[in-house]
């Protein structure tokens, strides 16, 4: 991985998480090893913990080989596969039970957007696939906010529009779990981060880092991603 390469040393509190496809895992892993603050993410799992399910990833699968965190709910998911917020319920179970750490996707798309209700939408995602869980399991998820709307459709969100969500879904968890836990979730931002919005975007006050998509493949993008953490 060029970006490996950069030596790009991570402050404790900053992290660099891969989420590579299923049959990288491995070879991903093996790049990031011994590196303080860099991991390996998988893109998805089943939410079955066991049974007769062909050609899908488990969670005990993923733990055989110690990956340490997985993506669930992202937009594609949840728009091609048609995942409901209580398959995504099971699934943060599944890998809280196994000890990963779930990277929970929400986000609305350009007709909940344009009609204005986008709060009570990603509201409600939380709400069906998280409000079951103790405030001490919420503490141990990431949530990255997807405005499906500003991803290739020529449409841009402004950082106004991605702190006001960012915020919006703080305020959320703080009702149900308290400030203190709110306050300790970090919440990443998904919609077309790139190298020249990056440090904008971060220095929001409730925007912890992003969920990098197609800027993650040109590894001189990510690498600037990178630097601009705060």
């Amino acid at each position: 991985m060029d970006i490996l390469q950069a030596g790009i040393v991570l402050a404790p509190h900053r992290h660099a998480v891969f989420a590579v496809p299923a049959p990288y895992l491995n070879m991903a892993d093996d790049k990031v090893a011994g590196k303080a603050n860099y991991a390996v993410s998988a893109q998805n799992c089943y939410h079955k913990k066991s049974g007769a399910y062909t050609g899908e990833t488990s969670v005990i699968m993923l733990a055989s080989i110690q990956v340490p965190y997985c993506v669930i709910g992202h937009s594609e998911r949840r728009e091609y596969f048609h995942e409901t917020n209580q398959e995504l319920a099971e699934k943060t179970n599944l890998l809280l039970e196994a000890g990963l750490t779930p990277i929970f996707c929400c986000g609305e798309p350009l007709a909940i957007r344009e009609a204005g209700t986008q709060n009570e939408y990603v509201e409600k995602q939380l709400r069906e696939s998280l409000f079951h869980l103790s405030a001490e399991q919420v503490t141990k998820l990431v949530i990255a906010y997807e405005p499906i709307w500003a991803i290739g459709t020529g449409k841009t969100a402004s950082t106004a529009q991605a702190q006001e969500m960012h915020a919006h879904l703080r305020s959320v968890l703080a009702k149900q779990f308290g400030d203190k836990v709110a306050d300790s979730i970090s919440i990443l931002y998904g919609g077309s981060v790139k190298a020249s919005n990056a440090k904008e975007l971060f220095a929001c006050p409730d925007v912890d880092g992003g969920l990098v998509g197609g800027a993650s493949l040109v590894a001189a993008e990510f690498i600037e991603i990178i630097k601009a953490l705060k």
